[in-house]
């Protein structure tokens, strides 16, 4: 059988290489939830790990944000736990686990899964890509082979995202 119906145009991607223990990454969420409303499904923003060394306990949220959205509530953790980046910091993994419990998720998966490591390939994968393509702090922001670093600052950031995604996505004639 064939289908005829014209294939629906693939998303522009725009990656957010984050630490969960970054306040830097907690001031950027307003422009991501920014962008995630003006956008919808019409640009694909996705969580990259950048675990940063100073950050104790950003490698295990890391980790549990990879069981939240396994579970089904991944930008939901994130900004759960970046909203509350001083706690992460004092609460380290019982924390981790009792906003999973907040959010109405398995919370013994969640101890589960940062006991037995289930998702530590998925964030050492997404740091060595950052690392290889110069990402050195957080958040910084991949679009179209661009690389915009809020680290220092996110002044502009945002703005710069929504001019290449709407020549992306006027070129997408979506």
């Amino acid at each position: 059988m064939s289908d005829s119906s014209p294939a629906r145009p693939v998303a522009p991607v725009l990656n957010v290489w984050c630490d969960l223990q970054c306040p830097d990454c907690r001031s950027a969420l307003e422009d991501v939830r920014a962008l995630r409303a003006r956008y919808g499904d019409r640009l694909e923003l996705r969580l990259r790990h950048f675990p940063l060394e100073k950050n104790k306990h950003a490698f295990a949220a890391a980790q549990a944000a990879e069981e939240a959205a396994e579970q089904g509530k991944g930008w939901d953790y994130v900004e759960a736990v970046l909203g509350r980046v001083e706690e992460l910091g004092r609460g380290g993994e019982p924390f981790l686990v009792e906003v999973a419990g907040e959010l109405g998720l398995d919370a013994e998966e969640f101890d589960t899964a940062l006991i037995d490591g289930r998702h530590i390939l998925i964030v050492d994968a997404d740091q060595a890509e950052g690392k290889a393509i110069g990402v050195t702090g957080t958040p910084t922001y991949v679009i179209d082979g661009e690389r915009l670093d809020g680290g220092k600052s996110q002044e502009g950031l945002r703005e710069r995202i929504e001019e290449i995604a709407d020549r992306l996505l006027a070129a997408q004639g979506a």
